[in-house]
């Protein structure tokens, strides 16, 4: 009975331990839900970061791939570049080769020019000096400009005979000259021709290219002078030197004038341009017959 009684006393003065063994059990079960918890967050976490370097590794190899893109334009773009200096260098030296040439060839053109300007001074110098021949030289051209007396009697087209000596040494000159078109131009005063010679030479233009004419005709068969260089050409009273209101103006105004035009390596003139160049005067060619008259 005592025992009993013992027993169950004990029994009666526990009884948190239900309690404690239910707390024990929801903590435990609260660690157990925690940690799984904290397992899931940090999966969860470790996914994120696994997707998000994902993210920056593709955007990574994006901008890596338009890099690329980019640098290959840039050398397409430089490789162009290149090719295009190169073909421009060469294109730069091919001219540079030419325009040398090309000079070289001009240097040596006015170098006969210049050559041939001292021939003709020294052939003409008795009619420079008494003034009845201007020799001048300007732009690579050379032009003797004669008054009608050294050539002509008064009033007449046909060559005298001192006209005809003056034209030899003139012809020995012209004759040695290459690639030059030579223009033979006749020029008067302002006198219209007398009544006389009117039926022959109506006026002034046929009689300055009359006596044109017969310089070229006497320059080719006399002088030696090819005339397929030769070009006869009439101006009239057109182009005076000089005023037609004095005696010495008239004077100088009757000349013939004989001009040549180098025809330089790099601009040569074909022989229709050259009588285009020629516009305003009136032409005639080198066959035409000598003609005689009074003015």
């Amino acid at each position: 009975m005592t025992e009993s009684t013992h027993h169950g006393q004990t029994q009666h003065g526990r009884p948190w331990v239900p309690w404690l063994v239910t707390a024990l059990v929801v903590l435990m079960s609260g660690a157990v839900m925690y940690l799984a918890h904290q397992g899931t967050s940090r999966a969860e976490a470790l996914a994120e970061r696994s997707r998000q370097d994902a993210v920056d590794a593709a955007n990574r190899a994006r901008d890596a791939e338009s890099a690329r893109l980019q640098l290959e334009q840039k050398l397409a773009a430089l490789e162009a570049e290149r090719t295009r200096l190169a073909t421009e260098k060469e294109q730069l030296s091919t001219e540079k080769d030419q325009l040398s040439q090309t000079v070289q060839e001009q240097e040596a053109e006015l170098a006969k020019l210049k050559a041939t300007y001292d021939d003709l001074e020294d052939k003409m110098k008795a009619e420079i000096a008494e003034g009845a021949i201007r020799l001048s030289q300007a732009e690579g051209r050379i032009q003797v400009d004669l008054v009608d007396k050294v050539l002509f009697d008064s009033g007449d087209a046909s060559i005298s005979a001192r006209g005809q000596e003056v034209l030899t040494r003139l012809g020995s000159v012209l004759a040695k000259v290459e690639d030059k078109s030579i223009q033979v131009s006749g020029h008067t005063d302002d006198s219209p021709p007398t009544q006389k010679l009117q039926s022959t030479f109506p006026s002034n233009w046929e009689l300055s290219v009359a006596r044109a004419v017969n310089v070229v005709r006497f320059l080719q068969e006399t002088g030696g002078v090819p005339a397929r260089r030769l070009v006869a050409a009439g101006y009239g009273q057109m182009r005076p030197v000089s005023s037609n209101a004095t005696p010495q103006g008239r004077a100088r105004n009757r000349r013939i004038e004989v001009l040549l035009m180098p025809d330089l390596p790099s601009k040569r003139t074909p022989p229709a341009a050259v009588r285009r160049a020629l516009a305003g005067g009136t032409t005639s060619k080198a066959q035409a017959k000598p003609a005689r008259g009074t003015k």
